[in-house]
């Protein structure tokens, strides 16, 4: 076999390494910390950051966050749930962005970025898994950089039909009272 057959084209090893970064500096320098012309440059890799996948039109600026294992955003039983709470307090799908954290790590910055939530309400979720700088008991409605925080007990916990269950549905039924001014 001759080797200069064996040898691949160009794209193709581009292909093969498109996730390393290694750049070649062709420009001259007079700096010894800098690479001479021809020497490989190793940077550590960047961790590209996905747009925050979401359900819903986030019309009013209404953030949710929710752990669910079992769907992409939310289960059947859980949106049916979380449908009829919304439509309590005067909402509906196009009004909110539904995030599950299951799926995609995302923190305060990058949500306040995207989704320019002017409410944020986390269910199971604490204030460090979203990196803020505080801690809120739960249902206490809070305020921070222009944005109400309400977290609340895990969705999941609402929909037995338990003593326990009611109560928290009434805690956070309270809690959206006071998030929305609900009379």
């Amino acid at each position: 076999m001759n080797p200069e057959n064996s040898l691949l084209p160009p794209f193709v090893i581009a292909s093969l390494y498109k996730d390393e970064l290694v750049l070649i500096d062709d420009q001259k320098s007079s700096n010894a910390d800098n690479p001479k012309k021809g020497e490989a440059v190793v940077t550590a890799p960047q961790e590209i950051q996905k747009p925050i996948s979401y359900l819903g039109d986030n019309q009013k600026k209404i953030t949710i966050l929710l752990q669910d294992t079992t769907a992409v955003h939310l289960a059947d039983e859980s949106l049916q749930f979380l449908t009829a709470i919304l439509a309590a307090c005067k909402l509906n799908m196009g009004d909110v962005a539904i995030v599950n954290t299951v799926h995609q790590h995302v923190q305060y910055t990058q949500i306040k970025t995207e989704l320019k939530p002017s409410t944020i309400i986390l269910f199971d979720i604490s204030t460090a898994g979203i990196a803020l700088p505080f801690e809120v008991p739960q249902y206490q409605v809070q305020q921070y950089d222009n944005c109400r925080f309400l977290f609340s007990a895990p969705l999941q916990s609402m929909l037995v039909k338990t003593d326990a269950a009611k109560l928290e549905k009434g805690k956070l039924w309270n809690a959206l009272k006071k998030t929305f001014n609900i009379q």
